[in-house]
């Protein structure tokens, strides 16, 4: 039977500070940069989901993409939507925001609702239109 992948693309926006709580300001400064600033920064993030699975023969779908939008908005973008990375997002506390920080944890949030018929297999995170991160699973 043919393995399909199919993407859906999701978006929010939220604020978060790059840094060290064990760095004094300048060290922070120099090796995060803007992204240190201590009154914060915002991103209009994109996240592409991708799941792979067998057709269904009856719908033709791997997944319903309306459902993995909603899957992936109920465990993800209604908690960092407009949220502070650093302060508003109880399982994101205590990590630095770095976007490869946080597509680990978004995957994490992805992977323990999804149903066992598809296998999340590829986020990608956009900070910007030019710079983005994947992530694939651990890998062991």
């Amino acid at each position: 039977m043919a393995i399909v992948r199919v993407t859906r693309r999701l978006h929010f926006a939220a604020a978060h500070r790059l840094g060290r709580a064990d760095w004094d300001a300048a060290r922070n400064a120099a090796v995060f940069g803007q992204c240190a600033n201590p009154n914060w920064h915002g991103h209009n993030y994109e996240l592409d989901v991708t799941v792979a699975g067998p057709v269904d023969p009856e719908t033709g779908f791997v997944f319903d993409l309306k459902r993995l939008r909603e899957l992936v908005e109920a465990e993800v973008i209604a908690d960092v939507d407009h949220a502070n990375l650093n302060l508003d997002v109880p399982w994101f506390s205590g990590v630095n925001p770095t976007t490869e920080n946080l597509v680990v944890a978004i995957w994490r949030r992805i992977a323990a609702v999804l149903p066992a018929e598809v296998q999340l297999v590829r986020l990608q995170l956009w900070e910007t239109p030019r710079n983005y991160v994947e992530y694939t699973g651990d890998q062991a």
